[in-house]
């Protein structure tokens, strides 16, 4: 800890992130179980990003979206893993206060950027079937960098406003932050004064961050659902259902964990439920998103079998 320059008060100079657990052996199990997990987030998100790289027939909007998804999907989980993976075997759990502001914005900056990431997604699935014949007109080149890189944008700008309000509360002690990584609202509950005015204003920017994006997606599937309504043939109504489904199933993995924990008052809810529904959304979201995304995709697994020898694939 050190001293506020002309104030009777110390202010912490790192924190303790209390993890999961306190139990060795539980530790143990925890780091096998989560260094599985990460290292296949991270081979299966970079599998994607080669594939598409590789395959000249997957340069089109949709994949260039779903390869920056990957990009996020990896910098969002190594933002936090690598961190407790550590902790889980070191007898020190201390992270420095420069560490702890660092990681609040990166991760609160990729989640943010994701959550409006879905968003252009949907709006590529839109154009795709409410347009198909203008797809590549209307998501040229040029509208869809600008389209990843607003969200960039969008993602790092807002997360700069939400993490110098916590980072600059004063933080007299303790200093233990009951989560496997430095999330803003347990950070937050260790300030040494009343913080209810910027709980507030936290709580109605998340929920315009979460709502907004919710609102555009649902608007999105509104116009693509009548679309598909619209289409006489059965078994083309159902092709263009499926090119949609994969990206449902991500919204609804990353949204419904992520409303839960943004959209409700820190105090409703215990710290244990916290880790658990920041491990899902953070971790899980980031491993099955490529599963879903290749299991359902046609092209992805044309692009790995070429790659792996089966030249005689075609498309």
């Amino acid at each position: 800890m050190w001293m506020i320059p002309g104030q009777n008060q110390t202010r912490v100079s790192e924190f303790i992130l209390l993890g999961f657990s306190s139990d060795p052996t539980t530790n143990s199990i925890l780091f096998i179980v989560f260094l599985l997990i990460y290292l296949s987030s991270v081979m299966g998100n970079g599998l994607i990003i080669l594939l598409i790289c590789l395959d000249s027939h997957l340069h089109t909007p949709m994949y260039f979206f779903l390869c920056i998804l990957a990009v996020v999907d990896m910098g969002y989980v190594t933002t936090t893993m690598p961190q407790m993976l550590v902790n889980l075997l070191a007898h020190s759990k201390t992270i420095s206060f420069a560490g702890c502001w660092m990681q609040m914005y990166v991760f609160s900056a990729l989640g943010i950027t994701e959550c409006t990431f879905f968003v252009v997604m949907a709006y590529d699935r839109y154009v795709a079937i409410c347009y198909p014949l203008h797809y590549t007109v209307i998501l040229n080149w040029g509208l869809c960098i600008r389209l990843a890189s607003g969200s960039l944008v969008c993602g790092f700008l807002s997360a700069l406003l939400h993490t110098f309000f916590t980072m600059s509360l004063p933080y007299c002690g303790p200093n233990k932050v009951n989560h496997y990584f430095c999330q803003g609202p347990s950070v937050r509950s260790l300030a040494c004064m009343d913080t209810h005015l910027i709980e507030m204003v936290d709580l109605i920017l998340s929920v315009l961050l979460v709502v907004t994006p919710i609102s555009l997606i649902v608007a999105s599937y509104i116009h693509i659902a009548l679309a598909i309504l619209k289409i006489k043939s059965t078994q083309a109504r159902c092709k263009a259902f499926s090119t949609c489904a994969s990206h449902l199933t991500v919204v609804t993995f990353f949204y419904v964990p992520a409303s839960y924990i943004y959209m409700r008052p820190h105090s409703s809810y215990s710290p244990e439920q916290i880790k658990q529904i920041s491990l899902f959304y953070n971790v899980f979201t980031a491993l099955l998103n490529p599963v879903v995304y290749s299991l359902r995709n046609k092209d992805i697994k044309r692009a790995f079998l070429k790659v792996i020898g089966h030249s005689s694939v075609d498309y």
